[in-house]
């Protein structure tokens, strides 16, 4: 029984240019949401200033 072999997963280092692509590809996922989430508040911020200097809005209370 001495002589039996058990095939065990030989295992390897870290492959660098898989985890530089994979860490770059996340990185380029996180920034495009998080520019698509900046752009949606820059477009809410700018319709809410347009529509204060028309007037058809106001940050005051109006008294009754």
């Amino acid at each position: 029984m001495a002589g039996h072999k058990i095939a065990h997963a030989t295992l390897k280092g870290p492959n660098v240019v898989k985890e530089l692509v994979i860490g770059l590809a996340l990185g380029l996922a996180a920034g495009g949401l998080w520019k698509m989430h900046h752009w949606d508040e820059q477009r809410k911020t700018r319709a809410f200033y347009d529509l204060l200097e028309k007037g058809e809005i106001g940050v005051v209370v109006a008294e009754e």
